[in-house]
C-alpha cells in the first residue's frame, strides 16, 4: 500500500516533466490554436476533478450532517479561494501572455516569474492528490484507492499541456532547451512535495478532512477561472478551447467514475 502511494505522489510530477520536455521536440512555441485547446483541456480536467473528486467525497462524508452536510464543503471551497487570492496578490508572477507581473514588485528575472505562476496552481493540484491518498491510509472515509489514482493520473494528464505551455516560451526566454526543461519540471516538484506532507499529517487532518477535500477543490477552481480559461479564449476561435475544456472534463469525470 506504502509503496503505491508513494508512485502515485509522483504520478503528476510526471506529467509534468513529460511536458516539460516537449522542449527537445518543437523547435519554436506550440501553434496558439493548440495552445488554446491544450489549456481548455486542463481547465476541464481540473474543473471535473474538483466536482467528482473533491466536493461529492467531502459532502459524502458529512452525510450525517443532514441538509446541512453541505456546510464543510461550502466553507473549505470558500477558504481554498481566499487562499489562492490572497497567494495571487503576495507572490510575484508573470502569466505566460502577460507583460506586467502580479502580485508584490519584485527584481526577480521574467524565467523565474513564469515558473511561479504555474508553481502557484500546482499548489492546489498537489494538495488535491495528498488529501485523497491521506484519506485512503486513514481507512476511516470510505475513499479508494483507485480514486485517489484517478486524481493522480488525471492531474498528470493535465500536466502535460501545462508542463510544455511553461517551458516553451522559457526556451526562449533562457536561449536554452535545458533550462527550459529544468525550469518547468521545477515548477510541478511542489506537487509531490506538497502530497507528501499531507500523506505525513494525516493522523491529524482526517477529522477535517472534509473541509481540506473542499479547500483544494476551491483552490484549483480559482485557477481555472482566473487564469486558464481567459487564457484558453484569449483571440479568435475560443470556441477551440471550449472543445478541449469539453474534452477534459469528460476524460476527468470517466476515470473518476469508473476507476472509484
Amino acid at each position: 500500500m506504502n509503496t503505491i502511494v508513494f508512485v502515485g505522489l509522483f504520478i503528476p510530477f510526471l506529467g509534468t516533466t513529460l511536458g516539460a520536455a516537449c522542449v527537445y521536440l518543437i523547435k519554436d512555441k506550440i501553434p496558439d490554436l493548440v495552445q488554446r485547446i491544450l489549456l481548455g483541456f486542463a481547465s476541464g480536467v481540473m474543473v471535473a476533478a474538483s466536482v467528482w473528486s473533491l466536493l461529492i467525497p467531502a459532502m459524502e462524508q458529512c452525510e450525517d450532517m443532514g441538509k446541512l452536510s453541505f456546510v464543510p464543503a461550502a466553507t473549505g471551497f470558500a477558504l481554498g479561494i481566499l487562499f489562492l487570492l490572497a497567494v495571487d496578490k503576495i507572490l510575484p508572477h508573470l502569466h505566460i501572455h502577460d507583460d506586467k507581473p502580479e502580485g508584490l514588485p519584485s527584481k526577480l528575472k521574467k524565467s523565474t516569474m513564469m515558473v511561479f505562476a504555474v508553481t502557484l496552481h500546482n499548489i492546489p493540484e498537489g494538495m488535491a492528490v495528498g488529501i485523497t491518498f491521506a484519506g485512503v491510509l486513514s481507512g476511516q472515509t470510505g475513499m479508494t484507492l483507485a480514486g485517489a489514482a484517478a486524481l493522480a493520473v488525471g492531474m498528470a494528464i493535465q500536466n502535460f499541456p501545462e508542463g510544455a505551455v511553461i517551458s516553451l516560451p522559457l526556451k526562449n526566454e533562457t536561449k536554452s532547451s535545458h533550462k527550459a526543461f529544468l525550469y518547468g519540471m521545477c515548477s510541478g516538484i511542489v506537487e509531490p512535495i506538497g502530497a507528501g506532507i499531507t500523506i505525513l499529517l494525516t493522523g491529524f487532518i482526517a477529522p477535517a478532512l472534509p473541509y481540506l477535500l473542499a479547500f483544494a477543490a476551491g483552490a484549483m477552481i480559482y485557477v481555472v477561472v482566473e487564469e486558464l480559461i481567459p487564457e484558453a479564449s484569449a483571440g479568435s476561435h475560443s470556441n477551440i478551447g471550449t472543445i478541449g475544456f469539453a474534452a477534459g472534463f469528460l476524460l476527468m469525470m470517466i476515470l473518476d467514475v469508473a476507476l472509484a
